[in-house]
């Protein structure tokens, strides 16, 4: 397994992500020896979303205005529906994604979490998947969405559902180890 010693990677979300699609990916990142930050709109807690219904509460590391991408090595984006759609429209979390694509950075999405990068106008070209429903946006974005458990594009990876966590976790942890892509655009 790759040592993500001295890496530090950021989880951005708000209220409503889908939990397994945070916490399963931050176990994974810490297991491996990064340091991981939950970087939310607001301080104090952030609530996840399981089965139809309010989950666990999570404490927020670090807020939106107290981070840039410089902070970070990598950037992860948990799903869930009601998650994504609040950040979408918030122009500091659009920037905060952008940020790292405009850094060559790593950045993982899985689920509805595409939104977020149709929003920063970062797929145009690119290769992804995402949950079925938003594909369409997706590829009004200007990306080839295709139908696979993990794709990985010059340094971004994305996935479809939790069902596909063992899949994205494993990329997530690679490109992260692997660092910044010379291909990686904004």
């Amino acid at each position: 397994m790759e040592n993500l010693e001295k890496k530090t990677v950021a989880i951005l979300a708000t209220n409503g992500f889908e939990e397994s699609e945070l916490s399963e990916p931050k176990k994974a990142l810490e297991e491996a020896g990064a340091d991981v930050h939950i970087v939310s709109l607001e301080s104090g807690e952030i609530k996840g979303w399981k089965n139809g219904n309010w989950s666990n509460s999570y404490k927020v590391d670090k807020t939106l205005d107290e981070v840039s991408q410089s902070n970070y090595n990598a950037l992860m984006l948990p799903g869930g529906l009601i998650n994504p759609d609040l950040l979408r429209r918030n122009d500091k979390a659009i920037g905060f994604v952008k940020s790292f694509f405009e850094n060559k950075k790593p950045v993982a999405a899985i689920c509805h979490a595409p939104w977020l990068l149709a929003e920063a106008d970062v797929l145009k070209g690119r290769k992804v998947t995402s949950f079925s429903s938003i594909k369409t946006d997706i590829e009004n974005a200007g990306a080839h969405w295709v139908n696979q458990e993990v794709v990985v594009d010059e340094g971004l990876v994305t996935s479809r559902s939790p069902e596909d966590l063992p899949a994205f976790n494993k990329k997530l942890v690679e490109e992260v180890y692997e660092g910044k892509h010379e291909m990686q655009t904004a």
